[in-house]
């Protein structure tokens, strides 16, 4: 984020990228929205990765640089479905979709570009000083990586939603492919 001519990039599965830009001062910001609403203090320590904290983030940085939220543009990507399974039981990337969809109505920042949806991962590049958005859809046999992150995602996002630790064991897919790897309450033995 930046009046200066930058370039950021992110790589998006299930998450949304939210791009804003204010075309009098011509300063642009982007972030990566990992869940969708708002965050428990006590379980998450990464706040700027979860929806309303995320925009409001990215908004009160652009404002440091004159920017006002009535002349703010919004661009977004992302809401991929990576892994069939998880998506139907968490639906995260059109949850996110429909968060950001809903925050930039109620703020009335109009949303003039975007890219929902679909089974493939994107990479975003944003040039803070133009708007321009370069996006590339990531071919399937390159997502493994991505698939390994949207894992532990969804799996942080159902520990979040728990109140109370469960008993049960589940078993993941080791990132380097040597197997299945059991992990008990959601942590490594």
């Amino acid at each position: 984020m930046g009046a200066d001519r930058e370039t950021i990039s992110t790589v998006l599965g299930s998450c949304v990228a939210v791009c804003l830009y204010d075309p009098e001062v011509m300063v642009g910001g982007m972030n990566h929205i990992l869940l969708p609403g708002d965050y428990d203090m006590k379980r998450i320590t990464d706040a700027a990765r979860y929806g309303v904290n995320a925009m409001e983030v990215l908004i009160n940085g652009m404002m440091k640089f004159g920017c006002q939220r009535k002349r703010l543009l919004a661009k977004a990507f992302g809401g991929a479905a990576l892994l069939a399974a998880l998506s139907e039981m968490f639906g995260m990337g059109s949850r996110n979709v429909a968060f950001v969809r809903d925050f930039l109505a109620a703020e009335k920042i109009p949303l003039i570009r975007s890219d929902f949806g679909g089974d493939r991962a994107r990479i975003v590049l944003l040039d803070t000083s133009s708007n321009e958005v370069f996006l590339k859809r990531i071919q399937p046999m390159y997502q493994r990586k991505v698939s390994i992150a949207e894992e532990r995602n969804c799996l942080l996002y159902r520990r979040k939603l728990s109140e109370e630790e469960t008993q049960v064991d589940l078993f993941v897919s080791d990132p380097l492919d040597k197997g299945i790897e059991p992990c008990y309450n959601g942590r490594k033995r």
